[in-house]
């Protein structure tokens, strides 16, 4: 698994769905190939329909085949998603209907196409709405285990994929996506880094340079944001000196905030969030985007530092 990019994973696991599933269908927007939702159309064709660039569309159809018995897919950029949001909102979440949205191209993954195709705003929009659960995989193997586990998902679900990067991160972390379960990629007592989503390989990174400096790192990796698993949150939140949250999003409604909420209720402790506050931009690489908006693993493992210095 970890040779495919993240869309392809998606694919794949579209693919396999459909051979276990009869019930399974996939509504795109025009976005069959991109999406490589083109896999499940190769297998499965009389199960695929393209309803062209209309997201709106893609998302009433597919709240009307769910309401029917269905279990559809809708792909298209998360971007994209985003059009189709009150549609999703009214038809889906107040239905609680179990239509699965997979968004690809998120966070910095479309380097090359701008701030106009970089969804750094997905998560807060879907974690707002009731009923629904949000997905956000590290890499390819997390992907396809993602997408296989929204089909016993009860209710609307949206799952976050990157373009074709990714930092191989999971593969050996766990052997079964267990939907709502938070994972620990590294144990410490210092700080806990916090994440979801592609930067799970680069806080792992991060608690690599604090080991080297004494400073005792864990990195829980969050691949479900809601409901986020507050059993692991809290040991953690309780055992540490501060708590690192890093994300591919805006910082504002997003995996942070979440964590945060959770905090309210736990109890205070010495925060800091890590992500984006404005829109992305063009570059050659999502590593160069990494690198313009302060989530290297050096910044990330500086940023703990410092807090932990506070918290003292």
């Amino acid at each position: 698994m970890e040779e495919l990019t993240p869309r392809e994973a998606a694919g794949k696991a579209l693919a396999d769905l459909g051979d276990l599933r009869k019930d399974v269908v996939v509504v795109v927007a025009d976005t069959g190939e991109t999406t490589r939702a083109r896999f499940f159309a190769e297998r499965h064709p009389d199960r695929f329909f393209n309803v062209g660039i209309a997201e709106q569309a893609m998302a009433a159809i597919s709240a009307g085949l769910a309401y029917a018995g269905f279990m559809p897919y809708a792909l298209t950029f998360a971007e994209f998603m985003l059009r189709a949001w009150e549609i999703i909102r009214n038809s889906v979440a107040r239905l609680n209907l179990p239509v699965r949205f997979i968004g690809t191209h998120a966070g910095f993954s479309d380097p090359y196409d701008g701030p106009s195709h970089q969804a750094l705003e997905d998560i807060a929009l879907f974690r707002v709405l009731p009923n629904f659960t949000v997905i956000a995989p590290a890499d390819s193997c997390e992907t396809y285990r993602a997408v296989m586990a929204t089909a016993e998902v009860r209710g609307p679900v949206y799952v976050r994929v990157g373009r074709d990067f990714h930092i191989p991160a999971t593969c050996d972390l766990y052997k079964v996506f267990e939907v709502g379960k938070g994972y620990v990629a590294a144990d410490g007592s210092d700080v806990a880094i916090m994440t979801t989503g592609q930067m799970l390989g680069y806080a792992i990174d991060a608690a690599h340079i604090l080991r080297e400096k004494g400073i005792s790192a864990a990195v829980l990796h969050f691949p479900t944001i809601k409901p986020l698993d507050l059993t692991l949150l809290s040991r953690y939140a309780r055992a540490v000196k501060a708590i690192v949250t890093v994300e591919e999003h805006m910082v504002h409604g997003g995996f942070g905030s979440a964590v945060a909420e959770a905090l309210a209720n736990i109890g205070p402790k010495p925060l800091a969030m890590m992500g984006v506050k404005t829109f992305g931009r063009t570059a050659k690489s999502p590593e160069e985007l990494y690198r313009y908006f302060g989530l290297t693993p050096e910044n990330i493992a500086a940023r703990a530092e410092e807090l932990i210095s506070l918290a003292r």
